[in-house]
Order: structure tokens, then sequence, then C-alpha cells
């Protein structure tokens, strides 16, 4: 096939050794199931009530028994053949486990009818039991399994009051909670959720036995969730957030829902266990810690040795399979440094690992590695050494555990006995209007007042309302004609690639017309819906399309085309198998090729902030280091079948609420050790092809305008050597857009206003083409 042959020919070309196709293939689908199954999380398991016994009987309650959410809403959407249930996944294990069958009637019936009606999944409502079914039950069993489901999704966040039906439960749902424990001994939760939510109403709850948080497994995760409950696989999922005893307990909380125009990070960097582990008072307020995790079987861990060497930690541990079951263990190193001047959380994440999978008695010794400087502060406001890393004096412990609350410290230690310099920075995106921030202590300190940004339009204001859900039209181009041989001295985009012609060739003779489209995404081609880059006919330029994530390839409906589910990145995440996420990775991009699109808009990388966060679904954790490990290996997972990640949303895109307009108010240090964080790591480790750029401001700047952020710190400090895209059409001005460092402006551009500037010297032609070579370097990077 000729360079770019899948930009030029859209018929889906099989890429199966054997000529069939993969995308939706069994293979993907069974490895959808296997990571499914590896970041769920046992919660809770009293009397070993799992694994079922076999021959069990089952009354299985909860309206999300059939009404079963594989994953959230908007770009994390996926078309998918089938989804399977958790009633579906347990008929699968006949004759291990029964099933009442005329109650699973009942409640088939019933979501059935809901969603006839037009209810969409995930937004049923409970209903109530009949009593004749609860007496029949009663009497056929004394083991009853409910399900609970949320849905969520980009657009909208969730809410957190009691009675809700997001965060906590609903009256329905409570009620038949209440009917289902006070009639059968023994009772089993399986919790189909994309967040966070409220675990008090079984955390001390005796009258539940037993808690599986089976989050939202893709498009087989019911089968995956009865793969653990019946015991064919051993839980092996760790929790990657902390679950507070309410949600007021969150130091977000307060504040989340004070405007729709502005959010204050007063928590600062004590977010998630951060906050929990540090603050006085804190730790009393947590029902399921970071890290936390039950499993089937049970390990030791054995401290075999630590060193420093080179700028890197390293730390020995033996893990045996000391239970009665194989099993794999997830062992955490956490460090934590000394007060000093700036304040620190009490531990905080270094390295983790996973075992493979033991058989009893087995052992495996494994080595956790984390950089020294990986410790450093960031000092925004010169308590130290203004707009450094600091390394400050003192001791630095380590813990060795498997959570944040098991972990046990380690007889070894780092001493400095001075400050150490790590890195020096100059201050960027640092606050202008966030009052205060939350110290170490439980004080708060009061935060410098900044004028606001003066931001000089130049042009006359688009209409932010005709933005908002509307596809704009693009100019209309020409069509490549393969045959059509090209104008005498033209250089083609072939020629570049082939080394008979420079890029600076090529765009030199570029028109400022033709530069301005390039800076745009492009119309749809094929299957894609999300549009291209690229598209410059003349040059034989193709136009390379794009396609949502990160659940899987998003293709609308009508092209018939069934892709597969993935599951929801925070149960990735809380399989912490960076092998896996790869494979899920590779496995996606390969769907990804075969339907000729170039660049899958994944993974999503934003920080757990709060549990009402309505995409948090699409992010992996609260600790920057599971999110930056886990991106990175979705990264190469994806690079690896020469298809461009889109790492996103660049960046304190934590609410959904007025995402376009909203002001993100957070401090230097807590963006630099928090916010950007897990970026920094993918960038470093995977180097993704693209990066976008987020809709919210920071500190009074859209993110897409932010120099400071996409030049400053994402290519000059970091190295970052790819292309920075927009989110789909945001409110910020395409011109200060391409002066900020962001390449290209999606879903369309707008030239018109792009030639209007260079013309009144607003931007430079210089200006646009750094921005275009960094579109054409990228379409050079595809086969």
């Amino acid at each position: 096939m000729e360079r770019w042959g899948r930009a030029w020919y859209q018929p889906c070309l099989p890429l199966g050794g054997d000529g069939t196709r993969v995308t939706g293939s069994q293979e993907h689908i069974q490895l959808s199931r296997q990571a499914a199954r590896e970041g769920m999380v046992l919660l809770k398991n009293q009397g070993r009530a799992l694994p079922l016994e076999k021959g069990a009987k089952l009354a299985l309650f909860g309206k999300a028994t059939m009404d079963y959410v594989k994953g959230g809403g908007g770009s994390g959407d996926v078309t998918v053949a089938y989804t399977r249930n958790l009633y579906e996944g347990l008929k699968t294990k006949e004759p291990q486990v029964q099933i009442l069958e005329p109650l699973a009637d009942f409640y088939r019936e019933n979501v059935s009818a809901q969603y006839a009606q037009g209810v969409v999944p995930g937004f049923t409502r409970e209903p109530k039991i009949p009593e004749e079914l609860l007496t029949q039950a009663k009497a056929w069993t004394d083991t009853a399994v409910i399900s609970i489901c949320r849905f969520s999704g980009e657009g909208w966040d969730r809410k957190g009051i009691p009675g809700d039906g997001d965060f906590y439960l609903t009256k329905e749902e409570q009620e038949m909670v209440e009917t289902v424990t006070g009639n059968f001994d023994r009772v089993i939760v399986v919790l189909n959720v994309g967040g966070m939510v409220d675990t008090s109403w079984f955390f001390a709850n005796d009258r539940i036995q037993a808690v599986l948080l089976a989050w939202q497994g893709g498009i087989e995760g019911g089968l995956a969730a009865a793969d653990l409950l019946c015991g064919e696989v051993s839980p092996s999922g760790k929790l990657t957030d902390t679950f507070a005893v309410s949600f007021d307990d969150y130091p977000s909380s307060e504040g989340f829902n004070e405007s729709e125009d502005y959010v204050e990070y007063t928590e600062d960097i004590y977010v998630g266990y951060r906050y929990f582990e540090t603050i006085s008072g804190a730790a009393g307020k947590v029902n399921y810690p970071f890290g936390y995790g039950l499993s089937y079987t049970s390990f030791s861990r054995e401290y075999l040795g630590a060193f420093l060497e080179d700028g890197v930690i390293s730390v020995d541990v033996r893990v045996t399979n000391i239970g009665g079951r194989p099993g794999k263990e997830v062992v955490q190193l956490y460090y934590g440094a000394p007060q000093g001047k700036l304040g620190k959380p009490a531990k905080e994440l270094g390295a983790f690992g996973k075992t493979r999978l033991l058989e009893a008695g087995d052992s495996q010794v494994m080595r956790l590695t984390m950089r020294e400087d990986s410790m450093a502060s960031y000092d925004d406001l010169g308590k130290v050494k203004k707009s450094a890393y600091v390394l400050e004096a003192g001791i630095y412990r380590f813990w060795l555990g498997g959570s944040v609350r098991e972990a046990k410290e380690i007889p070894f230690f780092v001493e400095k006995d001075e400050a150490e310099i790590v890195a020096q920075y100059s201050e960027k995106c640092a606050p202008r209007a966030l009052k205060r921030r939350l110290l170490s202590d439980g004080t708060f300190e009061e935060m410098p007042q900044r004028p606001e940004r003066e931001r000089v339009l130049g042009l006359a204001p688009q209409d932010v309302d005709k933005l908002e859900g509307v596809i704009p039209a693009v100019l209309e181009r020409k069509q490549v004609q393969l045959s059509q041989p090209p104008a005498p001295g033209t250089v083609m985009l072939a020629d570049v690639a082939e080394g008979k012609a420079t890029l600076d060739q090529l765009i030199a003779q570029l028109t400022d017309e033709e530069l301005a489209e390039l800076l745009g995404g492009q119309p749809n081609t094929g299957v894609a819906n999300t549009y291209g880059m690229g598209n410059i006919p003349d040059h034989r330029v193709p136009n390379i399309m794009t396609a949502d994530g990160p659940a899987g390839l998003r293709i609308q409906p009508q092209c018939g085309v069934c892709t597969t589910a993935w599951p929801c990145a925070t149960l990735l995440a809380c399989s912490w198998n960076e092998d896996l996420v790869y494979q899920v990775g590779a496995a996606g991009a390969a769907e990804v090729k075969e339907n000729n699109i170039g660049i899958w808009l994944t993974p999503a990388m934003n920080i757990h902030r709060s549990p009402l966060c309505g995409r948090n679904f699409e992010y992996y954790s609260e600790d920057p280091l599971v999110a930056g490990k886990m991106g990175a290996a979705m990264i190469r997972g994806i690079q690896s079948q020469h298809i461009g990640a889109s790492m996103k949303h660049f960046a304190c895109n934590n609410k959904e609420t007025n995402r376009k307009a909203s002001d993100s108010r957070v401090s230097e240090r807590a963006m630099r050790e928090i916010y950007l964080k897990g970026f920094e790591i993918a960038v470093k480790e995977a180097q993704p092809w693209t990066i976008m750029s987020s809709y919210n401001l920071i500190n009074g700047c859209h993110a897409s305008e932010n120099r400071e952020l996409l030049t400053d710190i994402l290519r000059d400090e970091w190295g970052f050597e790819g292309a920075v895209t927009t989110d789909w059409w945001t409110f910020a001005e395409h011109y200060l857009e391409t002066k900020a460092g962001n390449d290209i402006k999606m879903g369309c551009g707008y030239p018109d206003r792009l030639l209007e500037a260079l013309e009144k010297g607003l931007i430079t032609r210089k200006e646009m083409e750094i921005c275009g070579r960094r579109i054409l370097e990228l379409i050079l990077k595809f086969d």
C-alpha cells in the first residue's frame, strides 16, 4: 500500500493475518474482559461470603441486574454489538450457581418497559419489589445479590445530595436495600459505577457481607464480574481513589458548586489521600483508603533492602502467596518528605508494581524504583527558592505495603543536610484571584492577588452562542486526484517523506490561505465523525482522521461498525498493571487503524479532584503518579500501531458545568505537583503525538490561549515534540491559540479570522508556519 493509503482510500482494510477484521473481534473482547476482571475491586468480604459456593442459589435484586452501564456518555461512549449484564454473566456459570428466574424476569420486564419509554440506560428507576416475589425468594434461598448502577457523561456534573440517586442512593434504592437485608442472611452487593459513590450504607452494615466494586466494565463487564463472584479469578484490583465517609468530607466539596464561573482549588496539593493522611482529624473520615483492595488469597511482603544510586532509589521486596488460591498482588512504595518551610503531605506514592499470577506458596522478588528528585516540592512563593523544585533539608522516609494505610515503614531513609535545588524555572500560570490555600497543619494562607489578565483581541468578537454545539461549515476543498500530475516544481509531502525536498520548501510554497486552512480541522471522511487534519490537495497532504476515546473507538451507530468497548479508565487504573493497559492501548489502536483513522483522542489524564466531576470515569486517579504511569502505558500501546494518541484535557479540566468558560483558580505549586504532573510523566515516558488543550480557563486565561502552559512548560521545560490541538470548538480566539502554540483548532478552524489577524499584524506568517510545520511533521509520522 502506498504512503497514507488509509487516508486516500476509505473502505475498511483488514489487518488480521488471515484476512479477518480485528474491530470488535473475539480476541479484543476477551482482552476487555480480562482487563475488567483485573481492575474490579473487592471492598468487603465478611465471613468469606465470596467466592460463591458451588450450587449457590441466588436471588438477584436491583434494576442494575439488567440495566448494565458499560461506560460513560459523550466521547467515552462506544457502539457495540452487545453488552453483557450481571444476570447474563451469572447465567453462564450454571450449574455452579442457580438464579431465581421469576425475580430476574420481573427486573428484565421492568427495565425493558422503561427503555421503551425513552429512559436512557443507567437512568432507570428502582422498582418496588412485589411482595409475592419477595416471599418466593425467601423460601428459595438465603443469598441475595444487590446490583446498583450509575451513569454520568461529558458536559454535566454529578450530584452529591443524600437521596439524589447519584453519589448517594435514591429513596427507592434505600428501601430496596432495607427490604433485602432484612430478609436474607447473606447479602452481596455489586456496584456498576464509573466514579466514587457513597459507601457508608454498606461499610459498617453487618447485614451486607460482601461488596464488589465492578466499575463500568465494558462490553463484557457483567461476565467479568461473574467470573470474580464465582471464584474463577481472584480479585486483584486496588483503589486509585479515597472513598470517604461522606461527600462533605472531601476538601473539594465546599466550593465545587459555589459558582459556574470559577472553581477555587483551595485544598491546593492536598487532594485525595494527601488530604486524608495529612490534615488533623481527616484520617477518621475514610471508609476505604487509597490503594485498598481485598483478594481471595493472602500475601506477605518481605523487605529485602534499598539503595540510592545515580539519583535513583531502588527498593527490593519479596511477595509470597501465603493463601490457598492463585492471585496477584500490588506493592506500593510511599515516601514522606520533611515538612520544612513549604509543608508536605504525610505520604505520597513514589512507585508501585504488580506481581505475575502467583500460585499458592509461590514468590516473586520485585524491585520498585523512583527518582530521588521526584520527591522535590515546588516553591511558588519564594519560601526557600522561588520558582524552583526543592528537596528541603531533613529526613525522607519510606513505607512499603498494600495500601496507603497498610504500608509499613522500612529501615531506609534519605537525609539532606541542606536544601537542594533540583530545577530552577520562572513563574508560569500563576493565580490572580485565588484567595487562599490549605497548609499541611490544617490552616490556610492568603494568596497574593494580581490584576486580571489583559486580553487584547483586535478583532470583532465571535458570537460564542453560535459556536456551542454547532458545526461550522468548512471551506470547500478540492478532491485529490491521484492520477493527476502535479504542477511543475510543486513540492509534495511524499517528496519530503522520501528526502527529495525539505519541509521548509513545502511550507514556503503554501499560500496564506492554505496555511490558514491547515491550522484548522478538516471535513470527515469514511466512518470518522470528529474531523481530520491536513488536507492540502495541491501538495498531496492527506486528510488524517481523528476518533473519540477513551473507552474504545467511537463510531456513529448509523455507520454500522461495532467496536470493542473497553473498561472505563478508572477501572483500568485500579488494575495497577501497566503491561495490561499497554495491551488495551495497542488493541484499541489496531481497531482505529483498521477503520482508516489516524489519531485516537485518548488517554484522558485529569485528576479525580472531586467525586462529582461528570467525566471521572474517563480519568485514572486522584494521584498523578498513577495517572501518569497508566497514561504513558496507554500511549505506548496506541503508538506501537503507528496511530497517534491525543492526551487530554490539558489542563485542570476537573468540572464539566460551564466547562468552556469556567476559570480554574489554582496555585502554581498545585498545578505542577498535582494537575500537570501526570501529563509531565506521560510526555517524558511516552511522547504522545498530540496533546489536546482543555476548554476551561486557568487563572484567568483560556488553556488553549495560554503560551506559558503550551509552550513554556510543555515544550521548553518538558521537551514535548508533538502537536497541540484544541478541544472541539472552544470559545477562545483562533489566532491567539496559534500564537500560544496551539497548532490546530478543532473540529474546524476559522481561516478568515486568521487571515484578518494576519493582515492587521496581530499574528505573523512565521507564527502560523511554526504551527503548520508541527501539523505536517505529525502527518509524516503516519504510514
